[in-house]
């Protein structure tokens, strides 16, 4: 099961901007607890009850918007997708059968909603060999993986988030389901259908790039 390795919140979809990124929200936090009262909401919703299904929507409908905003960038397909992923499971909610959290599990299915998505559109890689080229003034990426403490640290979460954004898209995704999400290499190639080491060149390049995009963010703040 990920843990997160970079804070977060969910976006709030009454503003459509970016949302300040705070600790203890990743796929794992839960919604639905497993106590008496939450075990029988899930119930009647697999039993087809629309208010219980209603509940549950309410409870997790701003984290998967928040996940499907930050895999896609675009706040209108982040709402439709969000639509989708409920109507997903709403098909598929008798399925559950409690191997894990619940907001894990609609947490991966979301996921799913999003790449089939991508996938449709097109959404190509990197390729490995140009992922490995090397990087002026940081020579070549050989440590792909490796925790970047330089993004963990203290820095404006607001510059950050719109670091992510301007992303490219196949490397926002790869930043998203690695840092933020907390998925190891092995899992988002399986995803992705990529290598695993395509996967880590992607995180290595998606990291100069943020890291590129808050230095000059730092410099016009104190201009």
């Amino acid at each position: 099961m990920p843990n997160s390795r970079f804070p977060k919140q969910p976006q709030d979809a009454s503003t459509g901007g970016p949302t300040p990124v705070t600790a203890n929200a990743g796929p794992t936090s839960s919604g639905v607890s497993g106590s008496p009262i939450d075990d029988d909401v899930m119930i009647r919703a697999q039993a087809g009850d629309h208010l219980a299904f209603a509940h549950l929507y309410s409870l997790h409908k701003r984290r998967i918007y928040s996940l499907c905003l930050r895999m896609v960038g675009n706040v209108a397909e982040a709402e439709d997708l969000t639509q989708e992923a409920f109507l997903q499971l709403h098909r598929k909610i008798a399925t559950f059968r409690g191997d894990s959290a619940f907001s894990t599990w609609l947490h991966r299915l979301a996921i799913n909603v999003v790449l089939m998505h991508l996938r449709k559109k097109g959404l190509r890689l990197m390729s490995l060999d140009e992922a490995m080229e090397p990087v002026p003034d940081e020579g070549p990426g050989r440590s792909f993986g490796a925790p970047d403490l330089s993004l963990v640290g203290s820095i404006d979460r607001l510059a950050l988030e719109r670091a992510v954004a301007a992303l490219p898209a196949g490397y926002r995704l790869i930043f998203v389901l690695h840092d933020v999400e907390g998925y190891e290499h092995n899992e988002i190639a399986d995803m992705l259908d990529c290598s695993i080491g395509n996967s880590k060149s992607q995180l290595h390049k998606a990291r100069l790039k943020l890291r590129d995009a808050l230095r000059t963010s730092l410099r016009g703040e104190r201009r």
